[in-house]
C-alpha cells in the first residue's frame, strides 16, 4: 500500500538515539540511550525513519539545513552506501550552525544556487519511489518551534515531477555550468 502520510511540526523534544543505532546495525539491539528525552512517536522521530527507509538514493532539496539530528541520519545513510545529492542556496549554507559543510565533509554531492534568488524548495526524494516536502525547514528551530507541515507520498506522478525538478537543479548548479562574467 503506498505512503500518504501528513506531518505538522512542531515536534516536541525527542531522542533518536535507538532509531539511528537500529539503522546502523540492523538487528542489534540498541542500547539504552541515558539523555532525559523521551523516545515517543513524534513527527520528527517519523520524518528521520522515513529517510532511513532509503536503501539506494536520497536527493534533498533543501533551502536551510542546520538541524545536526537530520544531519546524522544523512551520514549514516551516506555510510550505508546510499547515494546522497543535495541541493541547497548558496547564502544559507554557511550560517552558523548549518550541516552543509559537515555533510561535504563526509563525501556527500552537494551543489548550490550562483544567483541573487533563494533557492527555497524544501523535499527530498526516497529511492526515486517516495517524496517528502513541505514547509519545513530542516532546522532545530523549525522543528521544535514552528507550526510547518510536511507531506509524505508514494505517488509515482508526484516523485516524477519533483525528481524532474531536482534533476534540472543539479544540472543548472553544475560548477561547469558556472558563468563569472
Amino acid at each position: 500500500r503506498p505512503v500518504r502520510e501528513v506531518l505538522f511540526f512542531p515536534s516536541r523534544p525527542c531522542c533518536i538515539e535507538a532509531l539511528l543505532a537500529e539503522a546502523a546495525e540492523p538487528g542489534v539491539p540498541a542500547r539504552p540511550c541515558p539523555c532525559p528525552l523521551p523516545s515517543a512517536d513524534t513527527a520528527l522521530i517519523r520524518l528521520v525513519r522515513r529517510l532511513l527507509s532509503a536503501r539506494r538514493s536520497l536527493d534533498l532539496c533543501l533551502f536551510c539545513f542546520s538541524c545536526p539530528q537530520l544531519a546524522r541520519a544523512v551520514l549514516l545513510l551516506h555510510r550505508r552506501g546510499v547515494r546522497i545529492r543535495l541541493a541547497t542556496d548558496a547564502q544559507y549554507m554557511g550560517l552558523h550552525g548549518s550541516q552543509i559543510g559537515r555533510l561535504r565533509h563526509a563525501g556527500i554531492q552537494m551543489r548550490h544556487d550562483q544567483h541573487s534568488g533563494y533557492m527555497h524548495h524544501k523535499f527530498a526524494i526516497v529511492d526515486r519511489r517516495m517524496l517528502i516536502t513541505g514547509s519545513l525547514n530542516w532546522t532545530t528551530q523549525a522543528i521544535q518551534s514552528n507550526r510547518e507541515n510536511v507531506l509524505v507520498v508514494e505517488d509515482a506522478e508526484y516523485v516524477k515531477a519533483f525528481q524532474d525538478e531536482f534533476e534540472r537543479i543539479w544540472e543548472e548548479y553544475n560548477p561547469a555550468n558556472y558563468s563569472f562574467f
